[in-house]
């Protein structure tokens, strides 16, 4: 006996994580447009790889777009609301730290690396324009970070949001990516702007709270 909630047709049981239709769907999406690619992932794939028909698809996204779009904004929604919840009153190098050790562990989280959907050319057509946008923010607040650490305009400051966003080649290349490496990257990123304080990383280290493994 099925045991699909009412309303939810299915072709056979859930085999996928996550404990509502959406979520499925955006975890069979995922793996389809990271092995797969975007553009030969049609709805009615992702629609088999979830188990559910393909019109059931359409009461949770319009078009496949709208999947890619909110696969995206999981890769940098919570990192921008992280950002935010640190107060003006922690020290930019302090900041700066913790920025990219939470950035590094949320892009290694991912079952997949969603971090390589950034380099597909679909992304340049207006339906991406608000992620895109969301995506140069982040990097500007890098960089106004790292020039209040370096006390200059330097063209070093855009070296800490480069080497954070390196988990996505380094995940490209390996299946499985070290647990420590949201930390190493967290102190290249002062390092690299000249910073090498233990104090600084211990404090950064509090704030993190790195984010675990999540499937949407």
């Amino acid at each position: 006996m099925s045991t699909a909630r009412p309303g939810r047709p299915r072709l056979h049981e859930p085999r996928r994580p996550g404990d509502t239709a959406r979520a499925e769907i955006l975890d069979a999406a995922a793996e389809l447009f990271s092995i797969r690619g975007f553009t030969s992932t049609t709805t009615r794939r992702i629609a088999d790889a979830v188990g559910i028909r393909q019109a059931s698809l359409y009461n949770h996204f319009a078009t496949k777009n709208d999947i890619l779009v909110a696969l995206l904004d999981d890769t940098i929604a919570p990192t921008i609301e992280f950002d935010t919840s640190i107060g003006d009153s922690v020290p930019a190098a302090v900041h700066l730290c913790a920025l990219a050790w939470f950035d590094a562990a949320q892009l290694s989280a991912g079952r997949w690396n969603l971090g390589a959907l950034y380099t597909l050319p679909e992304l340049r057509e207006e339906p991406f324009v608000e992620f895109r946008e969301r995506r140069r923010r982040l990097a500007q607040r890098y960089r106004n970070l790292a020039v209040a650490v370096l006390g200059v305009d330097d063209p070093r400051a855009d070296l800490p949001f480069r080497l954070v966003e390196s988990v996505i080649g380094i995940r490209a290349d390996s299946p499985r990516v070290d647990a420590g490496l949201p930390e190493v990257l967290a102190v290249a990123a002062l390092r690299v702007l000249g910073v090498d304080d233990p104090d600084i990383v211990q404090r950064a280290r509090a704030l993190a709270h790195p984010p675990r493994a999540h499937f949407w």
